[in-house]
């Protein structure tokens, strides 16, 4: 994994040091995402690149740690050893005795760390000295081999028994860019040009997505300041056009439920202009990114700041005639893009998430008209969000039709042949079904 084009060149040591708190902050139950909001910004690129591939080998990298020491060294030290332990597993990264040296480096310059540099240099010597015999050792515990909790391993044995395997292989690469081309903008073949006189390779991956060969900065995107472009990955452009393309309504009245960042909202109103579009988050911060991402485009929603499920609170009793329900969920299907999530998540969060999904269903389906449809969507691999959510659903909703739909696309390359590179092949994890209200 290379260090983006743009990153500051400041000294590996002081990048490890950010990458070592960010990989502790995790430990303790806090997202990468918000932690790298407060790393200074000539420090940002190379700590978020680098944590990124910390944490997807992290699960390696502790059992490692735990057969060069007897004890668990003080956090932030302990930290500081697993990040040098997980980096060292990418050997394109950086040549090992530098990352030795700069690990060393870190740990005297900062005061928390400074008595444990002895320790972290003994144990990173003996690990390039026995480097086969450990990583053999370390492989037989499943952990270790797969770079996820074992609960999450089980899980995925028992829900996709023909591919867990490849789903936790898929993980630990880097997901690929996507953009999603305004319609109303320009056509992907134009913005397709528009890329190539830019220098960016890229390829349509059908209706209006295309996808970089290397991911770049927005800001270096023909045109993405103007709204010909979003960031969107194939896997999510399916929710609008599985959600309109049936509709008979020329200006739908449509719910989007759950919707920061605003991505799925601007599709929807990029795929049908006239549609009004109510779109609702719990959370104050992330529908502000609604609004900004709408008016980057040139687009209109009402956005409300409130909880779906309560729907006395702000529901005006006018039905919708579609209802998009992107669900919050364990994005286990994401964690290509977001690696600290495998960490994060306890296993006791899967039942509590697929409580809450049972609550949305429920209040939200009869604020549909009787033949409207109301898409039922997560980013997760796991059966209990997905198809089990839906049966129960329809087990208690006899007046609901489950519609011909995806249900789970699994992120393993399906289609991918000799010769081909693998990125065009690479998708994100979600499940989605299309949930019909006859009339009566």
């Amino acid at each position: 994994m290379a260090l983006p084009n743009d990153a500051p060149r400041v000294p590996l040591w002081r990048q490890l040091q950010a990458v070592a708190r960010l990989v502790q902050g995790v430990r303790d139950g806090r997202s990468l995402s918000q932690q790298l909001e407060g790393v200074e910004p000539t420090l940002r690129p190379g700590a978020q690149a680098l944590s990124f591939a910390a944490l997807r080998w992290l699960g390696r990298a502790q059992a490692l740690r735990s057969l060069l020491v007897r004890r668990v060294p003080a956090p932030m030290a302990d930290a500081l050893l697993c990040t040098s332990l997980a980096l060292a597993q990418d050997g394109a990264m950086y040549e090992p005795f530098t990352l030795v040296d700069q690990t060393v480096e870190a740990a005297k310059r900062d005061r928390a760390m400074r008595a444990h540099a002895g320790l972290l240099n003994a144990c990173l010597r003996r690990f390039l000295r026995e480097r086969e015999a450990l990583t053999e050792a370390a492989m037989a515990d499943a952990v270790a081999r797969w770079n996820h909790p074992l609960w999450w391993i089980e899980r995925l044995q028992r829900d996709h028994p023909a591919q867990w395997q490849g789903i936790l292989e898929a993980a630990q690469h880097a997901a690929p860019m996507d953009m999603r081309v305004n319609p109303r903008r320009t056509s992907v073949a134009e913005y397709l040009a528009q890329l190539e006189r830019a220098g960016i390779e890229a390829c349509s991956m059908g209706g209006m997505a295309i996808r970089l060969r290397q991911p770049r900065p927005v800001r270096d995107l023909p045109g993405f300041l103007d709204g010909l472009v979003s960031v969107q990955s194939a896997a999510a452009q399916r929710a609008a056009p599985l959600l309109l393309d049936h509709m008979i309504e020329r200006a739908p009245r449509v719910l989007d439920a759950c919707a920061a960042p605003g991505g799925k909202t601007a599709h929807l109103l990029e795929r049908v202009p006239e549609a009004a579009v109510t779109a609702l988050e719990i959370d104050a911060h992330r529908a502000a990114r609604i609004g900004e991402n709408l008016s980057r485009l040139g687009l209109q929603a009402d956005v409300r700041v409130t909880d779906a499920a309560a729907v006395e609170t702000w529901w005006t009793g006018e039905r919708y005639d579609a209802i998009l329900l992107d669900a919050p969920c364990s994005a286990s299907g994401i964690v290509s893009r977001h690696p600290d999530v495998r960490w994060l998540r306890r296993e006791s969060d899967i039942a509590q998430l697929a409580a809450q999904q049972d609550r949305l269903l429920a209040a939200l389906w009869p604020l549909l008209k009787p033949g409207g449809n109301l898409l039922y969507c997560t980013c997760s691999v796991f059966v209990e969000e997905g198809r089990n959510r839906i049966e129960s659903f329809l087990a208690n909703n006899s007046g609901a039709v489950c519609m011909p739909s995806p249900g789970h696309l699994l992120p393993v390359p399906a289609e991918a042949q000799a010769g081909v590179d693998d990125n065009r092949h690479r998708e994100d994890g979600f499940y989605y079904a299309l949930l019909h209200k006859p009339v009566a």
